[in-house]
């Protein structure tokens, strides 16, 4: 019924040029009129990979080549553009701080480059700004301690994680920001090496950034990987130089999905792996949910589910993407039971949707199942095909990693 489905509609998702979107790109689905966003872009393709057979490779790779040819002089990438605007926009005021593009955008390159057996050359006259885009993040967004951080709530992705959501300026240490710049720090260097260009700082910083992570987000108490508050005052006053402090950042142990990104981007230990399923995944309680992961473990006091846009609710409702990473997370630390329990809530989430609306949604009820809100939403959700194909044994098509 899904196969059927996404055939039948992914060619809406495909746009030709138009304004300044100079190359052919794909939009989340076919609520979207002309807007290219980053990280959906990303995940998106890697699904139409699973099951389109026509040559889509103008539209996947224009993702990455539109973002590349909007760099401003700082470095810095939009994280959306249209036609005739770019968000965040003021981009190219230097003056500004702004939110920038995530960093999946080495990652959605590799993995087109790794799909079409390592032809790299179309993106070798692009590969410096992607570097100048890494020196971005690394000068602007990161702490003396290693981590990274974004700077206020906006267009994060995951909107109103309460780890950043409403927090003061350049705070928010999120875990699901670091372990995607681990992941992007990887695809950096697997590009650089196709493309013979010496990339050997990159690595560095990716082996730093995990042991950072490693040191600060985990947490031994819970078993869990957390965001981090680095919204502390600097050690200047006269009244504390007895014994000042000797931390930089303080644990949030707010039960959020994207601690489990320590599993899919491999930062965790296989027994910090281990602690994180039996003690805070499989808890009924918390994540494990009828149809899914829960965003926000129920727990949480923030825990609600609510249909609501700008920001959308990751405070407990089940995301077809969140579903995904998670269940790649399980597959990589050999948790094949867990994993398959997952994938068959995914697939049938879905299935239900399709039965009872004809359409699929942007997120669900946990217990339910019920969809919340915004009917045609296809993005994320067609990663369930690559979750129905490891369900088959058949070929599955992955999102980048040197594995």
């Amino acid at each position: 019924m899904i196969k059927e489905y996404v055939l039948k509609n992914y060619k809406k998702m495909l746009r030709e040029p138009e304004g300044q979107l100079s190359h052919p790109f794909l939009v989340p689905g076919s609520v979207y009129a002309n807007q290219l966003w980053d990280w959906d872009s990303w995940l998106t393709n890697v699904a139409l990979r699973q099951f389109v057979e026509d040559d889509i490779r103008p539209y996947e790779r224009g993702c990455v080549l539109n973002f590349l040819e909007h760099i401003d002089e700082m470095g810095r990438i939009p994280l959306q553009i249209t036609s005739n605007s770019i968000l965040p926009g003021g981009l190219h005021n230097p003056e500004k701080k702004l939110n920038m593009h995530k960093p999946c955008l080495a990652q959605h390159a590799a993995f087109l480059i790794k799909q079409d057996e390592g032809d790299a050359e179309w993106i070798r006259p692009y590969f410096g700004d992607l570097l100048r885009f890494m020196d971005c993040y690394r000068a602007n967004f990161r702490h003396e301690n290693g981590l990274y951080f974004w700077h206020d709530d906006a267009a994060i992705g995951v909107d109103n994680d309460p780890s950043t959501f409403y927090r003061p300026a350049d705070s928010s240490g999120s875990i699901y920001l670091n372990c995607m710049m681990y992941m992007e720090l990887e695809a950096v260097c697997y590009i650089g090496k196709r493309l013979d260009v010496d990339v050997s700082d990159y690595k560095a910083e990716q082996e730093n950034l995990k042991k950072s992570v490693q040191e600060h987000c985990y947490d031994e108490k819970d078993g869990m990987y957390y965001s981090v508050d680095l919204n502390l005052l600097p050690i200047t006053d006269k009244w504390h130089q007895g014994a000042p402090r000797h931390w930089d950042c303080l644990i949030q142990r707010i039960g959020c999905w994207s601690g489990f990104l320590a599993l899919w981007s491999g930062i965790a230990t296989q027994e910090q792996a281990e602690r994180m399923v039996k003690e805070n995944l499989l808890d009924e309680k918390a994540f494990w949910a009828p149809f899914g992961v829960r965003t926000l473990s129920k727990y949480e006091k923030m825990y609600v589910v609510k249909p609501s846009g700008n920001p959308s609710c990751w405070l407990g409702p089940i995301w077809g993407v969140s579903n995904y990473m998670v269940f790649r997370g399980l597959i990589r630390y050999g948790f094949f039971d867990e994993a398959k329990e997952l994938a068959e809530k995914t697939v049938f989430l879905l299935e239900q949707d399709l039965q009872q609306t004809g359409e699929l949604h942007e997120y669900y009820d946990p217990e339910s199942g019920k969809p919340m809100i915004n009917p045609g939403f296809q993005n994320w959700n067609l990663l369930s095909l690559n979750m129905l194909a490891w369900l088959n044994n058949e070929k599955v098509v992955e999102e980048f990693s040197y594995e």
